[in-house]
């Protein structure tokens, strides 16, 4: 699904590179291939393919991403909106909190 951008310019995704240790577990959990490797290490391939899915930062075992899970989720967005609250897309929740 690589190319395909959810929103444009308001991504929160972060990669600290000094924390990764090159295990390639973002490339294989990210839906949208917003990862890539370079010098045995993750890049960002284009922030803007991110749908903050939050996949990413929970498989990370060095702890190197940073996510605002569910931000840039349209229906949590408007679920936001709707009930006066921040947007949330985070499924570890109870059901209900679900897009």
């Amino acid at each position: 699904m690589s190319g395909l951008v959810y929103l444009s310019g308001v991504i929160t995704l972060k990669l600290d590179e000094q924390k990764c240790s090159g295990c390639t577990m973002c490339n294989i959990v990210c839906p949208h291939d917003v990862f890539g490797m370079r010098d045995k290490k993750a890049v960002i391939v284009n922030k803007d393919y991110c749908m903050e899915c939050g996949a990413c930062e929970k498989n990370c075992p060095e702890g190197a991403i940073s996510v605002k899970s569910g931000v840039g989720c349209a229906a949590a967005v408007i679920n936001g909106l709707i009930k006066g609250t921040e947007p949330n897309c985070d499924c570890s929740k109870a059901k209900e909190d679900c897009c």
